[in-house]
């Protein structure tokens, strides 16, 4: 069953055309990789899907809805949430409070609750401080968890987004290049967390430079250049495609994707 079909999307900025008729579909459960050169249409292709940018033509589908240009916190309601690749977590409050901030959709609203119904508000806040701790533990960062999130290291803040992200108990998760910048040690990190999401039945679709995560990882992979599609395939298949070899991988990435999946 496809939970995201992405139908003929094309977005132009001024005179440059970023996106042309790109399409896939992602099954259930699957992990499914964007790649390509800078400036491919990447994270143009994000913005579109998880409703920060409307396409100029095409479809989005959420579970068989059409949810094209539905804004960020409805898709969100919808089960659809996401990370970005510069960090947007909020730096003076806790690790603890930015999963909180994640979890607000999951909880009643209204100043009436607020203001006549405080022991069932109060209940429903301390469920949310320890599913957030639950988070945290999950990502590996409990022991961090009253620490400012401008505190802590790189790898860490990178886990932290994730965790935000988890917080709306999403049905697939967006992930734009969750290891840029990490180290080797905190890129095994992210990659374990993943497929743990995964195995506990969250999909997951990412954008991500590097191939050897994205090969070792990845059940399919979207090649974009230029902004069209230039290849899809399982990573055996895509690592030996002589247009992605050329357009991006280079010989160099040819042989690191091949150590990946060897």
């Amino acid at each position: 069953m496809s939970i995201l079909e992405v139908e003929n999307i094309g977005i132009a900025f001024g005179g440059l055309r970023a996106l042309d008729r790109v399409g896939f579909e992602v099954a259930e459960g699957e992990i499914f990789a964007v790649i390509g050169p800078n400036g491919a249409g990447k994270t143009t292709l994000f913005n579109i899907v998880s409703g920060l940018y409307r396409p100029g033509e095409g479809r989005v589908r959420l579970l068989g809805q059409d949810v094209t240009g539905i804004e960020p916190h409805l898709l969100a309601e919808k089960g659809l949430s996401r990370t970005f690749q510069n960090l947007q977590l909020f730096g003076r409050m806790t690790a603890l409070e930015n999963v909180m901030v994640g979890r607000h959709l999951r909880e009643s609203r209204g100043i009436l609750r607020h203001l006549f119904l405080r022991r069932a508000v109060e209940h429903e806040e301390r469920e949310s401080r320890a599913r957030a701790r639950d988070l945290l533990a999950f990502v590996g960062l409990d022991r961090l968890a009253d620490q400012p999130a401008n505190a802590l290291p790189y790898g860490a803040a990178k886990r932290l987004e994730i965790a935000r992200a988890l917080a709306s108990e999403p049905r697939i998760l967006l992930l734009d290049e969750p290891a840029a910048g990490c180290n080797p040690a905190e890129t095994g990190e992210i990659e374990a967390l993943i497929r743990e999401i995964a195995r506990r039945g969250v999909t997951v679709v990412l954008v991500e430079h590097d191939m050897r995560l994205v090969m070792r990882l990845s059940h399919r992979i979207h090649v974009l250049n230029h902004g069209r599609t230039l290849a899809e395939g399982a990573p055996a298949e895509i690592r030996l495609n002589p247009a992605v070899i050329e357009a991006y991988l280079g010989h160099h990435g040819a042989k690191e994707a091949a150590r990946a999946v060897a």
